[in-house]
């Protein structure tokens, strides 16, 4: 009677486990997933890919001429704002270039270095932007990342998704992919072993 127990216990368990292992397989697929069709693309569409040296040559705030978005943005509805403007000297071909932050403040506004978020307000901002300028003025040489194919003949001061960050996104499926596949193995290994055991 006990033995009929514990075998019972140990079917329940291994279920269970057997369960466990086969959710994170599908939660680590449907982030496999999701990482796939969000920062993927974004990744594979920059072409910001070298990293190089830029040298500021000026820094304005245009305080009379407020910048708007593109039309047709989702930014549409954000008020007016002063428009940050970088121009540096690409150390690699020599050029004056503009510098924006990153990849989506280019299409956002193309006139602007820099771009709020919706959440701030004017007053934030705009000691943000003169912040920032400011920074520009004080540190003038800086990593920045430019378009080796010459397509693009600006530059960006950071990616939204690096090789790291993209090997960083892909390393909590993996392991999860991982844990599961390794407690399905177990698994079926202890069922395995208890078979051979009654067998014997």
């Amino acid at each position: 009677m006990l033995g009929k127990k514990l075998v019972t216990a140990q079917k329940r368990g291994e279920t269970r486990a057997l369960c466990l292992g086969l959710g994170m397989v599908a939660c680590s697929m449907m982030m496999y997933f999701f990482i796939g069709i969000t920062i993927v693309p974004f990744y594979t569409k920059s072409v910001w890919t070298t990293e190089t040296v830029c040298k500021v040559l000026k820094a304005n705030i245009q305080d009379k001429a407020p910048c708007p978005n593109s039309e047709g943005s989702e930014d549409e509805d954000i008020f007016p704002y002063p428009c940050l403007q970088v121009w540096v000297n690409l150390t690699t071909s020599g050029q004056e270039v503009m510098l924006y932050q990153t990849e989506d403040t280019l299409e956002r506004n193309p006139k602007c270095s820099y771009v709020p978020g919706k959440s701030e307000n004017s007053k934030e901002v705009k000691a943000r932007i003169e912040t920032i300028a400011s920074n520009f003025k004080k540190y003038q040489t800086f990593p920045c990342y430019y378009d080796p194919g010459g397509t693009q003949t600006n530059v960006i001061l950071s990616r939204l998704y690096d090789p790291k960050g993209l090997l960083f996104a892909f390393l909590w499926p993996t392991l999860m992919f991982t844990g599961g596949c390794l407690i399905i193995v177990l698994v079926k290994i202890s069922q395995y072993v208890s078979v051979l055991s009654a067998w014997q």
